[in-house]
């Protein structure tokens, strides 16, 4: 076989998500983020406040999965043509949007309990210089969510689980700097310091809830999980519509974020080229908008009589 047809039939493997501009703003988010943490931990501390101890621990934790998001990408690009993997390592992105998701419900559980001891427990608060810190907090929450938003819109946005974790990490902050800004405002003008760890307890469902948005939406990714039923259907019966041709196996799954791969084998008296069953296919190599039908293999077997000869 001639060198040119073999490189021809080759199927390209990188199906990971490199997204450089979305690495380098996580990196300035991620210093602006720590820097808010201490700050954030110090006052909570010092000023007595439970909801901005709150974010300044939630910051904390965002720190880590910033990291966890700038390891994903960088081994990514640097392992994108390793022979290791199978399909190239585009799962790590996905893996470190669903670590994210984990982070983040730790995260959600640490402050449903802390903010149950300070109803329990009230503690004295100083309104105005919590205030101050909230403010300023979420001052730089906004900073990082225009910054990694532009980021995803800039590249393909609906697969980079990586980024998106990044941004609901940003989103959950700014989130809580809010809702410490309600309770710390209420507290000083109405007395109702009460709302400080309530404030905290609806911060943590809410982030819970998008810890188990993210966790549903990478899971699925990283137990090959297959595409809907109709499109395997509608695979299946542009095959078998054309001559006589019969499936007896097909596997599809996802090989990373937005990319499918196939294998198909069939059967039929009348054999045709594999070549000729995936131009069958041509249609679906993009389907539901987002999702591609990246990577097809086709084996064809021969029926004879009763029997199928290889």
């Amino acid at each position: 076989m001639h060198a040119h047809t073999l490189s021809f039939l080759k199927h390209e493997h990188n199906f990971s998500v490199i997204n450089k501009k979305g690495e380098r703003r996580t990196k300035l988010v991620l210093v602006l983020t720590f820097l808010t943490m201490l700050l954030e931990i110090a006052a909570g501390i010092r000023f007595g406040s439970m909801a901005l101890l709150a974010d300044g621990w939630h910051m904390g934790t965002h720190v880590a999965a910033f990291m966890i998001t700038l390891i994903a990408y960088r081994y990514s690009r640097i392992h994108a043509h390793d022979q290791t993997f199978a399909f190239s390592p585009a799962k790590v992105g996905v893996l470190g949007g669903y670590t994210s998701s984990v982070v983040l419900g730790v995260i959600a559980l640490i402050m449903l309990i802390e903010s149950g001891q300070r109803l329990v427990h009230p503690q004295n608060i100083y309104f105005n210089e919590a205030i101050a810190v909230a403010s300023f907090g979420l001052f730089i929450n906004l900073i990082s969510a225009l910054l990694l938003k532009n980021s995803s819109h800039t590249h393909d946005h609906h697969h980079d689980h990586n980024l998106k974790a990044a941004y609901l990490h940003v989103l959950a902050d700014a989130l809580t700097s809010v809702l410490a800004m309600v309770a710390l405002v209420l507290g000083k003008y109405y007395g109702w310091n009460w709302l400080d760890p309530v404030m905290g307890l609806v911060g943590a469902l809410i982030i819970m809830q998008w810890s188990y948005a993210l966790m549903r939406e990478t899971s699925p990714v990283l137990l090959d999980e297959s595409i809907a039923l109709k499109y395997k259907l509608a695979i299946r019966e542009k095959i078998e519509s054309d001559a006589d041709n019969r499936i007896s196996d097909l596997h599809i799954w996802r090989v990373g974020a937005g990319h499918f791969a196939l294998i198909i084998s069939l059967v039929s008296h009348d054999p045709k080229a594999p070549e000729y069953y995936k131009e069958l296919l041509s249609e679906f190599r993009s389907f539901g908008g987002i999702n591609k039908l990246s990577h097809i293999t086709v084996e064809v077997n021969r029926c004879s009589g009763d029997f199928c000869i290889r």
